[in-house]
């Protein structure tokens, strides 16, 4: 039995920043003189990014270090930036609200009642706490007291995909099953002081932003899926000698991302032939997929896709049209990509793929 998606919602933080201020910011975090800023400049410029959104930010005006107060510029090349244990006080006092935002809006969208919720998905790579955020739900959008809960953590930006594969899970054991996933990501509470360059790199793309999917099985009685966009399979594959290529790792201060150059090159040498058998088992060809939903990890992360597989140029725009408003929010991206295509009335079948530290991708076919 197929996952019929419901309903889908979308959630940003009040406040956003252009992309030349946000190269601002990171410069400070840097200790860069005046003489250097140029560069971080132009590598912000290069992301595909125009604005992003944080909790952290509060307000959208003014001087950028000025809209902020969370990170403070760095005292010098020793200086790491706030604890983990403070980000990690205002994922939990932040990260609540905006799923919440987002649930409630995918609810509304199913036009499903809260007490018929069966199941509760939460997914998060950007914070921890207990009881979780799947608990924290369940009180804020006054949910059955028995709602099943699973949560998926530390996955990456593939995770949102790894929650559809669970929630179809559900749907195919259960009749009755009506779940709500919801992906939540904090990333800008994970910006690193120094002048790594993988992490200036990091600091230029991230941002913030929750998506939620109510997802219920296809083709039962109660369901209206004619025109529906349903999950009907789901696939993944961890590249072989790919585990220095992408990581993520708890620090003293904040989340420590690691990005190899190597990524695209992974993405050419083992996506084609993988996705090839992938589709070929659900009786499709490449050729036959009618849109994609490929997260915009970075544009390089696009263009590699792009490349790998033989998409033409408008193949991924509503893709790079998501990275350039709100910039990479992690697990919750590729719903907000998933959102646009099904509210634009995209040609199906739709693959969405996404990539996360292994390296890893995780796809879905939806119909």
């Amino acid at each position: 039995m197929s996952l019929l998606l419901g309903g889908i919602g979308t959630a940003v933080p009040e406040h956003a920043i252009t992309q030349a201020d946000a190269a601002e910011i990171g410069a400070s975090f840097a200790s860069l003189d005046p003489k250097r800023m140029g560069t971080i400049r132009a590598l912000y410029k290069r992301t595909g990014v125009d604005k992003r959104h944080s909790v952290l930010l509060e307000r959208s005006d003014g001087a950028p270090m000025d809209r902020q107060s969370f990170y403070a510029p760095a005292l010098g090349v020793d200086d790491l930036g706030p604890p983990t244990e403070a980000r990690m006080r205002r994922y939990e006092t932040d990260a609540p609200a905006l799923a919440e935002a987002a649930a409630r809006e995918a609810l509304t969208n199913a036009e499903l009642d809260l007490e018929e919720l069966t199941h509760v998905v939460t997914v998060s790579c950007t914070g921890f706490f207990a009881p979780g955020l799947d608990a924290v739900l369940i009180d804020r959008l006054g949910l059955p007291r028995d709602v099943e809960r699973t949560h998926i953590g530390f996955m990456g930006c593939h995770g949102a995909l790894n929650g559809l594969r669970v929630a179809a899970s559900f749907a195919g054991a259960n009749p009755d099953a009506r779940v709500l996933v919801a992906s939540v990501e904090l990333c800008t509470l994970h910006f690193a002081y120094g002048r790594d360059p993988r992490l200036v790199v990091a600091n230029a793309l991230f941002s913030d932003g929750a998506a939620a999917v109510v997802g219920v099985p296809a083709g039962t009685a109660d369901t209206d899926d004619a025109d529906g966009w349903c999950v009907l399979a789901s696939g993944t594959l961890l590249m072989p000698d790919s585990a220095d290529a992408m990581s993520w790792r708890i620090g003293d201060h904040g989340f420590r991302m690691t990005l190899s150059a190597e990524v695209p090159d992974l993405i050419a040498r083992h996506l084609p032939g993988w996705l090839e058998g992938w589709l070929g088992k659900q009786g499709l060809a490449v050729d036959d997929v009618a849109s994609w939903a490929v997260h915009p990890g970075g544009p390089r992360v696009l263009t590699a896709v792009g490349d790998a597989i033989g998409l033409t140029n408008g193949a991924m725009d509503v893709s790079r049209e998501v990275l350039a408003e709100y910039g990479n929010m992690s697990s919750a991206t590729v719903l907000f990509v998933l959102d646009k295509l099904r509210r634009q009335n995209a040609p199906r079948p739709c693959v969405a793929l996404a990539f996360g530290p292994g390296l890893v991708v995780e796809a879905a076919l939806l119909g």
